[in-house]
């Protein structure tokens, strides 16, 4: 483990500081993950996902990573109320499906590791990091569903949430106020930030403005696959 994690001591609390080597793995596994989109098949399960697809999708997850990183506030024991980084992963899911999205989310989970990570054991942060913040993968379970984009923001992050709670209440019981439940602490802190962007996102993405444009580049995202899928028929 002193590869990649090294133990770091402070008042007592034992946390975990990723080394040169754990960064430079994570990058890798980032990497393979995303590189496995391009075995993908899209929908019509003959044709391979384009390049043009790929592209959309590494631009949403810079676009993410890169809010994740504009924090209206931070909680002490991680977790932070960011600018719609959580919408642009699960939009890749609302463009491509399930297939694309859940890779996309696993990278972004790994990515997440490199940004400021609060890790106390590996199980932590495999449900704080890779679980919960590839749930917002799920989103693309509703790419063609009606009212789908938000439907799959809201499945998304409500996945990430549930992690969260779980990982509050396996991992962080002992931070619990006196005389109240773990389930109901984890809860309540992390709906502080995971709701509290969930609903400024919903309210911008219900802007008649917003949505038709995000619509429309969905519709430019898939134009080339919506052309063969004509030329086919």
């Amino acid at each position: 483990m002193s590869l990649f994690l090294q133990k770091v001591v402070e008042d007592g609390d034992v946390s975990y500081t990723i080394t040169k080597g754990g960064y430079f793995l994570v990058i890798i596994l980032a990497l393979i993950a995303f590189c496995t989109i391009s075995v993908f098949k899209s929908s019509d399960d003959k044709n391979k996902i384009s390049i043009k697809q790929i592209s959309v999708s590494a631009l949403c997850l810079a676009l993410a990573f890169v809010l994740s990183n504009i924090k209206l506030f931070k909680l002490p024991m991680g977790g932070s109320f960011t600018v719609f980084s959580m919408f642009f992963v699960t939009f890749i899911g609302y463009l491509y499906g399930p297939r694309v999205s859940m890779s996309a989310a696993f990278a972004y989970g790994l990515l997440q590791l490199i940004v400021d990570p609060y890790i106390i054991s590996v199980p932590q942060m495999l449900c704080d990091y890779i679980l919960a913040f590839g749930a917002l993968g799920l989103s693309g379970f509703f790419y063609e569903k009606k009212h789908g984009m938000i439907k799959g923001y809201l499945l998304g992050i409500f996945g990430r949430y549930v992690f969260a709670v779980l990982s509050g209440v396996i991992f962080f019981a002992s931070y619990a106020p006196e005389g109240m439940s773990p389930l109901v602490y984890s809860m309540a802190y992390n709906a502080t930030y995971i709701a509290a962007e969930g609903i400024l996102t919903v309210i911008v993405m219900l802007i008649p403005a917003v949505h038709a444009a995000l619509n429309r580049v969905k519709q430019e995202a898939n134009e080339k696959s919506l052309k063969k899928q004509v030329q086919l028929g």
